[in-house]
């Protein structure tokens, strides 16, 4: 039976030990998928933000005008300088942290959050940033408690790996699955900001299981909103866009909102938008980046795992999450076969296949 964090939720948001208000939708009843609901969909999330983070990691951080200089439109794998240049896809800690949550929920039958603080102290990450970086000094080398170790960080390297948590979830759907999304996600990042959208998004996530259609326009914003809205509280966020001054401050659903309506409602390409509110790895900006392009390309989960490769700054965090989102909407089958041919499935140097095998495992554990 899958584990209930739903009381030691209560408690962190009694005791003020997690950065989020107690909203309504931490009650709701995630509702039950189709009789006939294929794990095609599952594999397709988790290969989706695979393949996104692989396809986006050997030109991350460039502005995509400089990409495209050096690169022309990537729409395969670049050579890899860790691989003697070859074309293939290997993760950076999008990848490894998702699959490593993954791994847990396999081995405790559900989230333990200590136990999954514990194993991303394990090994090497690969790109790991600053947040991550500053989690690991206080939980593994000051010995500070998992509930007090999240750093206070608007970043995005908690909603990079947060899809897997609904996967334990699938037979028996319960507002538990909220807490767990909640619970991981404050593990490195416990900042409202942050814990709102990793909620928002497992929501959003769910729905499109549930989904046999594609949404229509608005309606990637209006979810991911009515949830982050909610859960985010008083928060204070200002956009920091390169050479732009701009007098928000607030909360990021807010921005989110009116940000991405007013591209849509302006016309704006992907990479007219980024020029609106920049496109890197603080939320402000991967948040409105990534609803932007699931509004504009997310009947085509090859088209939007592109565009968010080529046309943002934090590629391969957008194009993962993006990625996970698409392949939760359309399924593995979507994905092009090139994508997977050259995808080994490795969290670490040597291990191909493991993503497949994880995946394996959770079809034969969690599968409906």
């Amino acid at each position: 039976m899958t584990l209930d964090n739903r009381a030691l939720l209560d408690e962190l948001l009694r005791d003020g030990c997690i950065r989020m208000a107690q909203g309504a939708v931490l009650k709701e009843q995630p509702r039950t998928l189709a009789e006939d609901f294929s794990f095609d969909r599952i594999e397709g999330m988790l290969l989706g933000l695979a393949i996104g983070d692989a396809l986006g990691a050997t030109s991350e951080s460039m502005l995509p005008a400089e990409r495209r200089r050096r690169h022309g439109e990537v729409r395969d794998y670049l050579p890899h300088h860790r691989v003697e240049g070859q074309r293939i896809g290997l993760p950076t800690d999008d990848t490894q942290m998702a699959f490593w949550t993954l791994e847990c929920l396999l081995a405790d039958d559900g989230l333990v959050p200590e136990n999954l603080a514990t194993r991303f102290t394990q090994e090497r990450i690969y790109g790991i940033g600053r947040t991550v970086t500053e989690f690991l000094r206080r939980y593994k080398d000051q010995g500070v408690p998992w509930t007090e170790a999240g750093v206070h960080s608007a970043g995005n390297g908690a909603l990079m790996r947060i899809a897997p948590v609904l996967v334990p979830h699938l037979r028996t759907p319960s507002p538990a699955l909220w807490a767990d999304a909640a619970l991981a996600g404050m593990l490195t990042h416990n900042d409202g900001a942050s814990n709102a959208t990793c909620v928002a998004y497992v929501r959003l996530l769910w729905e499109l299981l549930c989904r046999r259609d594609t949404p229509p326009r608005g309606w990637w914003l209006e979810t991911f909103c009515e949830a982050a809205s909610q859960l985010e509280g008083d928060t204070h966020h200002r956009p920091r866009i390169p050479g732009k001054e701009s007098s928000y401050n607030g909360p990021l659903w807010r921005f989110t909102k009116e940000q991405v309506g007013a591209a849509l409602d302006a016309g704006e390409s992907v990479l007219d938008a980024g020029d609106r509110w920049y496109s890197g790895a603080y939320l402000l900006e991967t948040v409105p980046t990534v609803i932007h392009i699931l509004e504009l390309h997310g009947d085509n989960s090859e088209e939007a795992i592109v565009r968010a490769v080529n046309d943002t700054r934090d590629n391969d965090t957008v194009a993962a999450i993006v990625g996970a989102a698409v392949g939760a909407l359309h399924g593995k089958a979507t994905l092009p076969h090139r994508w997977l041919d050259a995808l080994p499935g490795r969290t670490r140097p040597d291990d191909d296949g493991h993503v497949y095998d994880l995946i394996a495992q959770a079809r034969a554990q969690f599968g409906p």
